[in-house]
């Protein structure tokens, strides 16, 4: 039995990294909350269309110190297909959750958008052929119910904003399953920089027939829109790396609040309390379905180690 000492010293190794992960996490959150309600701030003078050009067009610029280092090496792949086929439908993401950010107050959108984990775990079953069990599929129904309590469609509240961030979440469980496939092989730097290049020009099209030009105040919204996107995506995908799904999930919650705060300060606007009554429900099923779809990545990766001898790999969730 190891010594109290060594387990002691251990343990203290240990703390550093998750507590780096749950740092990380909160500023991923803080980066995407901040990035939603600048595009809120825009949608009184840009049309969403333009602002999710921008967006791509300065993420890309954001990563231009990962291109300098790994020049066109770094796009090497043979998974073209798939990112491709994210490239298609991350547009239809992104137009949604811009267009309901300029119609519901901020933080209805943030509390509607924790269902995406339920539409991936929806995606997960149809496209990846997934097995999902009796508990899962409670959780995911439980989630739903969160939904309706949200949107209380029988008393007159379900707006055009909030099937357009149902939507977005819908297209963005899709997304989790390719992008799920694709971290098997793919590195994450690779991942993003390809969601830019696919994504810049398609959202320029639709752009150019509601173009005009941005004020300079606009310009630099539009700038920091792009380096905080950047900033997050990076920020969660190293505290994925560091720590397993289940241990930096609960985080996702802090943009609740956050975007309460912001939109009371910013917009006048505050979440009623059936929004946060849905929002925690909705949470606390997609925080079971991330902890048991972690456990199972367990079991599974312990009984192919066992069976071959070789380390298992952790691939990210996303169902």
């Amino acid at each position: 039995m190891p010594p109290l000492k060594s387990l002691a010293a251990a343990a203290a190794g240990r703390a550093p990294v998750a507590m780096r992960a749950a740092a990380l996490m909160v500023v991923a959150m803080i980066c995407f909350t901040v990035m939603s309600a600048i595009i809120r701030h825009l949608s009184g003078g840009l049309s969403p269309f333009e602002i999710a050009f921008f967006r791509n067009f300065f993420g890309l610029v954001a990563l231009a110190p990962w291109f300098w280092q790994n020049g066109l090496g770094g796009l090497r792949t043979r998974r073209h297909g798939l990112f491709a086929l994210r490239g298609l439908l991350g547009p239809l993401n992104m137009w949604a959750w811009f267009y309901a950010l300029a119609l519901l107050p901020l933080g209805d959108v943030m509390a509607l958008s924790f269902t995406a984990p339920l539409f991936a775990t929806i995606a997960a079953v149809l496209l990846l052929r997934e097995v999902v069990r009796g508990r899962r599929w409670t959780a995911t129904a439980i989630g739903f119910v969160g939904t309706l309590i949200i949107v209380r469609p029988g008393a007159g509240v379900l707006e055009p904003g909030a099937l357009l961030v149902l939507f977005s979440s819908a297209m963005l469980g899709v997304n989790v399953c390719i992008v799920k496939v694709l971290a098997r092989t793919e590195k994450s730097g690779t991942i993003v920089a390809y969601m830019g290049l696919y994504l810049a020009p398609i959202t320029l099209v639709p752009a150019l027939f509601v173009w005009q030009w941005p004020t300079p105040a606009e310009w630099v919204w539009l700038a920091l829109i792009g380096g905080v996107a950047t900033t997050g995506h990076l920020a969660i995908t190293r505290a994925l790396a560091l720590a397993d799904a289940s241990a930096v999930a609960p985080y996702d919650f802090v943009r609740l609040p956050i975007a309460a705060l912001i939109g009371y300060l910013a917009f006048d606007e505050a979440p009623d309390i059936w929004t946060w009554v849905g929002a925690a429900i909705i949470f606390s099923a997609t925080l079971y379905i991330t902890h048991r779809e972690a456990q199972l990545q367990r079991q599974l990766a312990a009984r192919e180690a066992s069976g071959s001898g070789s380390e298992a790999q952790v691939t990210p969730p996303g169902g």
